[in-house]
C-alpha cells in the first residue's frame, strides 16, 4: 500500500464448536458449553441409560431424536451442572438418588393449611424444612416464589426445622407460629427473612408490632416457648422423613436431592406432574 504500511487482514474468529459426540443432537445446542464442560457431560451422556427405560445410553437416545421429556429434562439438567463447573461423577450420583426416588416409598406430612400457599387439591405439593437464621433458606425463599409464578398450580408448605446453633431461631420460629394463629403467618415468614442479618429477640417484636400482632402476647409466648413442642415435633418429623440440613425440602413426600435453583425445581415438579399424570411410570416418548 503507498504511504502506509501493510497489515496482513485478521483471520475470522470462529465461535468454539461442541465435542464432536455432541453436535447434532436433535433440540440441544451444546456449542456454548466451556470444553471442560462438554467433556464431563459427555461421560454423563455415555455413562448412563435413558431415564425412560430404554435400552440405550442418554447419548444414543439423544440421537434417535425421540427421547422421552423425562430424559430430556434431566440431559438439559446435567448440562446447566457442568457448566457450572460439577464433575460427571459428582452428576451421575445426583441423577441416580434422584431417579431412584421416584419408585421408593414417599414420606407424608402433616401440615397447616395456614402455612401452605397454592392450591388445596394440588397434584404437587413441596413441603420445605426451614429456618429463619439459616442463610441457605433465606437464598431459596426467592428460588420458590419464582417457581410459584411460573408454576401457579403448584402448592408450597412450610415446617420449622430450627436449628440449634441459630440463636434466635427458636424466638422467630415460634413468632412465626403466633402469627400464623392470628392468620398473619406468611406476612410474619416475610418480615423474618427479610430481617435475617438483624434477628434479636427485641427485632422478633418490633416485627411484631409492625404487623398489628399483640406484642404482649407475643412476648409471653417467647417467655414460656408456648410453641416449642409444636417445633420440636416438626423438627422430629424432618429428621425421620431424612432431614439433616436445612433448607431441605419434598415434592409429594419425595426428597428433593438436585441443589436448590429455580431450574432444578422446575425439573423435579415437571417430573412429578408427568410422573403422577401417567400412573407413576414414565412414558417412553
Amino acid at each position: 500500500m503507498l504511504g502506509g504500511t501493510c497489515v496482513a487482514a485478521s483471520p475470522a474468529v470462529r465461535a468454539p464448536q461442541p465435542a464432536a459426540p455432541l453436535r447434532d443432537l436433535p433440540g440441544f445446542d451444546f456449542s456454548k458449553l466451556p470444553a471442560t464442560a462438554q467433556k464431563e457431560l459427555l461421560q454423563v451422556l455415555t455413562d448412563e441409560f435413558d431415564y425412560c427405560g430404554r435400552a440405550l445410553t442418554l447419548l444414543d437416545s439423544l440421537k434417535k431424536g425421540d427421547a422421552c421429556k423425562h430424559t430430556r429434562r434431566l440431559v438439559s439438567w446435567a448440562a446447566k451442572e457442568c457448566a457450572d463447573g460439577a464433575p460427571a461423577t459428582e452428576v451421575i450420583v445426583l441423577l441416580s438418588r434422584y431417579n431412584q426416588a421416584f419408585s421408593q416409598a414417599r414420606t407424608p406430612f402433616k401440615t397447616d393449611d395456614r402455612m401452605c400457599k397454592g392450591p388445596a387439591d394440588a397434584k404437587v405439593t413441596v413441603v420445605e424444612f426451614a429456618d429463619f437464621e439459616c442463610p441457605g433458606c433465606a437464598a431459596a425463599r426467592p428460588l420458590i416464589e419464582e417457581v410459584m409464578k411460573k408454576r401457579p398450580e403448584v402448592r408450597v408448605c412450610y415446617l420449622p426445622y430450627p436449628i440449634a446453633s441459630h440463636a434466635h431461631a427458636r424466638s422467630a420460629g415460634q413468632a412465626a407460629l403466633f402469627a400464623r394463629d392470628q392468620g398473619k403467618f406468611w406476612a410474619m415468614h416475610d418480615a423474618l427473612f427479610d430481617n435475617q442479618l438483624v434477628m434479636s429477640e427485641a427485632k422478633i417484636k418490633e416485627l411484631g408490632k409492625a404487623l398489628g400482632l399483640d406484642v404482649a402476647a407475643l412476648s409471653k409466648v417467647l417467655a414460656h416457648d408456648k410453641y416449642v413442642a409444636e417445633l420440636n415435633a416438626s423438627k422430629d418429623a424432618g429428621k425421620a422423613a431424612g432431614v439433616d440440613s436445612t433448607p431441605t425440602a419434598f415434592i409429594n413426600g419425595r426428597k428433593f436431592p438436585l441443589g436448590w435453583s429455580t431450574e432444578s425445581l422446575l425439573v423435579a415438579i415437571d417430573d412429578e406432574v408427568e410422573w403422577v399424570n401417567s400412573n407413576k411410570n414414565w412414558p417412553v416418548n
